[in-house]
């Protein structure tokens, strides 16, 4: 399967637009704007010498706009002209970085390629077609009231980066979506207002929300395929689509759900009960820079794969954490999702105990793939019960007999 995944060759734009390692942030903020960009390449003697985004712009909002972008600089992984799909899209995500520079052999600038170039690769794919939207969805991060002020949106720079947030009116309606770019049309404008009320003589991030977002939001039904998925944003330029259930709260597919699904069918299963070779993504623990908990996690999730692995060979383990937005409670939700050879398995939990919800989340998988497995050996037996064909069953009682004595299903005999 590796060898038919495209490489970054086909998937890169070629003499991308680039700045000097001299310019100013304003110049950036221009780009970003005018073209939709969330990174830039910087070069100093046309040689990469990293990348700007507007989340590294962002975080230091108080640098005057002339300040040059070499000061605020990010490593970006570097991606060769031969590196596959896959490779790429593990790159993207271990980085959290919406693209990547692509460098030749004396790290001379090639191309870029980025996420909304991986999810145009996946609309034609069968791997994609196969997966049904609300088996990769994940709960919505945080949700927006159109009412809220745009001034809480820059707490939340990271989320909005990873893909839009939906925003709801008075009645809890989805009426559209607010995303980074949304925010940075108003964010270095001191004296206008949204898109609603420019010329409110106000503070930009003192408006609401409902002026700055886009609507209507993208989205799709439950039983969409992960194509027609990639195929809408890819169509609308979105980063995302919301998977919508009557009475129920909305769900994302973003591109971050897409390049998960290529991670988890690209890779080969491990040999059985070996997990060192499962691609694991822990997102959401946002502000969390205790080792001894992040060791904690990861002893967990490395525990429970040794279990799920007795079971089915898992290829991706995705862990979510998303805190309620309310200070009244300390709960939060999270979400699992397993790829394996067996297919893709789901597990929530809601609850304040992080360590018990991730152990509780890690043994409803494990519980979840022993039951297909099970599942699976039941059809086995009852397929060699009934003959070698099991679309042409065995009408001579004898020779069934033999059959299950050749084949050893004592279990069969012992039911009669």
């Amino acid at each position: 399967m590796p060898g038919t995944w495209p490489s970054a060759s086909d998937l890169m734009t070629a003499r991308p637009s680039t700045l000097p390692h001299d310019a100013p942030i304003a110049r950036a903020l221009g780009l970003m704007r005018t073209h939709g960009f969330h990174e830039i390449p910087v070069l100093r003697n046309s040689r990469l010498i990293g990348m700007i985004t507007f989340e590294s712009i962002a975080r230091r909002a108080s640098r005057a706009l002339d300040t040059k972008v070499e000061h605020i600089l990010i490593l970006p992984p570097l991606v060769t002209a031969a590196s596959r799909l896959p490779e790429i899209a593990e790159q993207l995500l271990a980085t959290g970085l919406r693209a990547a520079p692509v460098v030749g052999a004396r790290g001379e600038l090639l191309g870029i390629v980025s996420r909304t170039d991986i999810v145009r690769a996946l609309i034609s794919t069968a791997e994609a077609a196969g997966i049904r939207v609300e088996e990769i969805a994940r709960s919505a991060d945080l949700i927006i009231h159109e009412n809220d002020m745009c001034r809480q949106l820059t707490g939340q720079i990271r989320l909005l980066e990873e893909h839009p947030l939906p925003v709801l009116d008075r009645k809890e309606r989805l009426v559209g979506a607010v995303g980074v770019a949304d925010l940075a049309a108003v964010l270095w404008r001191p004296v206008t207002g949204g898109k609603r009320d420019a010329r409110a003589g106000r503070p930009a991030l003192d408006v609401k929300v409902g002026s700055i977002m886009h609507s209507p939001a993208v989205t799709v039904p439950m039983g969409t395929p992960a194509s027609e998925a990639a195929r809408l944003m890819t169509r609308e330029k979105v980063s995302s689509v919301f998977v919508v259930e009557p009475g129920a709260a909305p769900r994302t597919v973003g591109q971050a759900e897409l390049l998960q699904l290529v991670i988890g069918k690209s890779r080969g299963p491990s040999p059985r009960g070996a997990v060192e070779d499962v691609y694991v993504e822990i997102t959401g623990l946002r502000g969390s820079g205790d080792p001894g908990l992040l060791a904690e996690i990861d002893h967990l999730v490395a525990a429970g794969l040794r279990r799920i692995a007795q079971q089915v060979r898992p290829t991706l383990l995705s862990l979510h954490f998303a805190p309620h937005a309310t200070h009244r409670t300390s709960d939060l939700t999270l979400e699992a999702r397993l790829h394996t050879e067996e297919g893709i398995f789901y597990a929530s939990h809601t609850g304040w105990n992080l360590l018990a919800g991730v152990s509780d989340l890690l043994e409803e998988l494990a519980g979840q793939t022993r039951r297909v497995r099970e599942a699976n050996r039941q059809r086995g037996r009852t397929a060699r019960s009934r003959g070698v064909d099991e679309e042409s069953p065995v009408d001579d009682p004898e020779l069934e007999r033999r059959i299950r004595s050749a084949t050893g299903d004592r279990d069969a005999e012992d039911e009669e």
